[in-house]
C-alpha cells in the first residue's frame, strides 16, 4: 500500500552548522594588515608625542632650577624625547603598571569569558566597582592635603584617576555603565587626572634631580678658559693666571665647573656656587677664547 506524500519537507539528518562569531565574517577587516598598521602608527605617534612632552617638561624643569630657559638650549625632538628616560624610577613604574592593569583588566576578563574560562575575576571587578567612589574620595582628600604630602603630591591625581577608571567595571549583576555621563565622561576625566599626575611627577623628579646635582658642584667636569683679553669673571671665586704676553691667549682662568655645553656655549659656575645666590656664566668658544675640559 502506497502512503500519500507528507506536507512537511524532508529533513536532513546531518546537524545544522553553528553560526560562527560575528567578527569572522568576510566583510570585517578588523584584523587585516592595513588596520593593524593603522593601529601601530596611531599608537606609535601617541607614544612619541607623550615622550616628547615629558622630555620637554623634564628638561624645562631641570634647567629651570638653574635659571636656564628651554628655548635657549635649542634641543631637537629626539633629544627631548630621550630626556623622558629620566622618569624610569621605581615609583613611576609602579604607578604606570597599576594604571595599565586597571585599563586592560576589563578587556582581559571579556576575552577569557569568550574563550570559556571561568569567571574568576567577576567578583573582583564587582568589588572594584563598589570601591570606585571611596577611591575617588581618598584622592580628593589627598588633593586637599597637597602641601602636607609633598614630594608625593602627584599621588592625589593618580588616585582620583584610578577611582574614575574603576567606575567602568561591571557590577555584581554583570552590568557595565553606558552613556555619555556614566562612561565617556568618567573616562575623559580619568585621562585628565592621570595626565596631570604624570606632569607633576615629571616636574618633581626634574627638580629633585637638579637639586641633587647642584649639591655636588665639585664633582662636575672642570673647565679651563684661555683668553686673549681679560674676562669679567669674579676674581674671588675664579683663579686668574697671567701667562707670558707673547702667547695668543695670555689669560688663564681655572676653578670653574661645567653645567652644560650647547653649540659652543659653555654654562660654567665657580666652585663655591649655590643655586640660591650664585650666577651662571656663559662662555662662547671663539678665536679669542679657548675652552678646555678637565676631570
Amino acid at each position: 500500500m502506497t502512503l500519500p506524500p507528507s506536507d512537511e519537507p524532508a529533513r536532513d539528518p546531518r546537524p545544522e552548522p553553528e553560526p560562527g562569531p560575528a567578527h569572522e565574517g568576510p566583510g570585517d577587516d578588523s584584523a587585516s594588515p592595513t588596520m593593524l598598521l593603522k593601529l601601530v602608527i596611531a599608537q606609535g605617534t601617541f607614544i612619541a608625542g607623550l615622550l616628547f612632552y615629558l622630555g620637554a617638561m623634564y628638561t624645562s624643569s631641570y634647567y629651570g632650577y638653574f635659571h636656564i630657559s628651554l628655548g635657549t638650549l635649542d634641543l631637537g625632538f629626539g633629544e627631548l624625547a630621550t630626556q623622558s628616560l629620566h622618569l624610569l624610577k621605581l615609583e613611576v613604574l609602579v604607578a604606570a603598571g597599576l594604571i595599565v592593569l586597571a585599563v586592560i583588566a576589563p578587556s582581559l576578563r571579556a576575552r577569557s569569558h569568550r574563550q570559556g574560562a571561568p569567571r574568576a575575576g567577576g567578583r573582583a571587578e564587582a568589588l572594584g566597582a563598589r570601591l570606585s567612589l571611596p577611591v575617588v574620595a581618598l584622592g580628593v582628600l589627598l588633593l586637599a592635603l597637597w602641601t602636607q604630602i609633598q614630594p608625593y603630591g602627584w599621588t592625589a591625581p593618580f588616585v582620583i584617576g584610578a577611582g574614575l577608571l574603576l567606575t567602568q567595571c561591571r557590577d555584581a549583576h554583570g552590568r557595565r555603565p553606558h552613556g555619555f555621563r556614566r562612561r565617556a565622561l568618567p573616562v575623559f576625566a580619568a585621562a585628565v587626572f592621570l595626565f596631570w599626575g604624570l606632569t607633576r611627577i615629571t616636574v618633581d623628579t626634574a627638580q629633585r634631580d637638579a637639586s641633587s646635582h647642584a649639591r655636588h658642584v665639585v664633582d662636575w667636569t672642570g673647565v679651563v678658559v684661555l683668553s686673549s683679553r681679560p674676562l669679567s669673571l669674579p676674581d674671588g671665586e675664579v683663579r686668574k693666571e697671567p701667562l707670558p704676553s707673547g702667547l695668543l691667549h695670555p689669560y688663564r682662568y681655572t676653578g670653574l665647573r661645567l653645567l652644560l655645553e650647547r653649540d659652543g656655549r659653555y654654562y660654567v659656575v665657580p666652585l663655591g656656587w649655590t643655586p640660591e645666590t650664585g650666577a651662571i656664566y656663559v662662555i662662547r668658544e671663539s678665536e679669542s677664547i679657548w675652552v678646555g675640559l678637565t676631570p
